[in-house]
């Protein structure tokens, strides 16, 4: 028997792996496309039973994030499970996860209603997004991506389909196990479909900005930003590569209710800010080439870490910006494309030994994989991630070593 007999999906064969299809410089014998949920299953027992090494893919913008899989067989092309049932009255949806996340965000606007997690990436699926689990600049507000999954079907490795949660917001049977599925990069199973609450859009949007003369300016004026009562939906920072800072703060509401809430942020901010009643199509979006870190701290301490950050580039000849969430303590950095391995590991180690800091690379070059630079640090809770993995994927076949500790 070949390695391609059985594995038809929806009435049509594998087709062969080409360099396209490449993970981590590996191209898979074979590339499969289930057209359904159940199709999954069998495509996935199938697999199973003949101990083949399996990572799935959906728009393909995430493919080189986390480590690359020790070994590859077989390429789930997951954009057949691509559907969507929004249930507007109880503000949930049910989608496919080979459905393009900017298809289900203008469903969800035609109806007046949105999924509030920002995409980082342009091109990618709802299953990729779920499977990466980073969270958009407005989590500040609604919580991240994963506090907004509240049911979720998996396919397991031995090709058994596996449901937690469902369509009710407060139905949460096995809701933690949804979120086990997020952010776990295809390791411990294959998303077929999530449910998501929702929010109704807001009527109006303003984005306050300010660019601080230093960080000790942009600490004053988060200092000042926090003893108003304005609520924002986001509060970012963006520390360029030549050292240059901006604040932005975004308020959203009602058209009335905005006026007094933007008037504050500004006095807050002072100097002379800018304002603008839409955000800027770059919104939230993360570089798609070169070394992205994502660096964690608390959050009293952002600017600070965002400014070690620039100081360890630079000491290691490096360019680097720096943007995220200040009131969360998420920043990501981002080096750009041909960035010595040596100068991604010192602003790596730089960041991880200042005590309640981390720095994960997210996404990085060869070459940096290739150095050995460590792409996770300290994990905590590692025995437990790794005894997860032994039970949802004995045999370790699922993107086998893309997770932390070669999980």
């Amino acid at each position: 028997m070949t390695l391609a007999e059985g594995l038809d999906a929806g009435g049509r064969a594998p087709r062969a792996g080409t360099d396209a299809d490449a993970v981590g410089g590996l191209v898979p014998a074979h590339v499969v496309r289930p057209a359904d949920t159940a199709d999954l299953g069998r495509v996935l027992a199938k697999a199973a039973g003949r101990g083949l090494a399996v990572v799935a893919r959906g728009g393909g913008t995430a493919l080189d994030w986390g480590s690359p899989p020790r070994r590859l067989d077989l390429l789930v092309d997951t954009t057949g499970l691509s559907w969507i049932e929004h249930i507007a009255g109880d503000l949930v949806v049910e989608v496919g996860a080979g459905t393009p996340v900017a298809e289900l965000y203008d469903a969800l606007a035609a109806a007046g209603q949105r999924l509030s997690a920002d995409p980082v990436r342009t091109g990618g699926t709802v299953g990729g997004m779920v499977a990466t689990g980073v969270s958009g600049p407005r989590r500040l507000l609604s919580g991240a991506l994963r506090d907004l999954v509240i049911g979720m079907t998996v396919v397991r490795a031995d090709g058994v389909v596996a449901r937690s949660g469902g369509r009710v917001v407060k139905n949460v049977a096995g809701y933690d196990l949804a979120k086990l599925h997020t952010g776990g990069l295809g390791t411990l199973g294959v998303v077929a479909s999530v449910a998501f609450r929702l929010h109704p859009a807001p009527p109006a949007l303003r984005l306050v900005s300010r660019a601080p003369r230093s960080p000790e300016e942009a600490e004053e004026a988060l200092a000042a930003l926090r003893r108003t009562a304005v609520v924002p939906s986001a509060v970012e920072l963006d520390r360029s590569p030549e050292g240059g800072w901006r604040l932005k703060v975004v308020l959203e509401g009602t058209p009335d209710g905005l006026a007094a809430r933007v008037a504050e942020t500004a006095r807050a901010l002072g100097g002379d800010p800018e304002a603008a009643d839409a955000l800027p199509g770059d919104w939230g979006l993360l570089p798609r080439r070169g070394t992205l870190a994502l660096v964690s701290v608390p959050p009293a301490e952002s600017v600070r870490a965002a400014a070690r950050v620039g100081g360890l580039a630079a000491s290691a000849g490096a360019r680097v910006r720096v943007r995220g969430s200040l009131r969360t303590g998420t920043l990501y950095a981002c080096l750009p494309p041909g960035t010595p391995a040596e100068a991604v590991r010192a602003v790596a180690e730089g960041v991880r030994a200042r005590p309640g800091w981390s720095a994960t690379l997210l996404r990085a070059e060869p070459h940096v994989h290739d150095a050995g630079v460590d792409p996770w640090g300290e994990v905590p809770g590692l025995p437990l991630m790794r005894a997860l993995k032994d039970s949802f994927d004995p045999d370790h076949r699922l993107a086998p070593g893309r997770f932390a500790g070669g999980i």
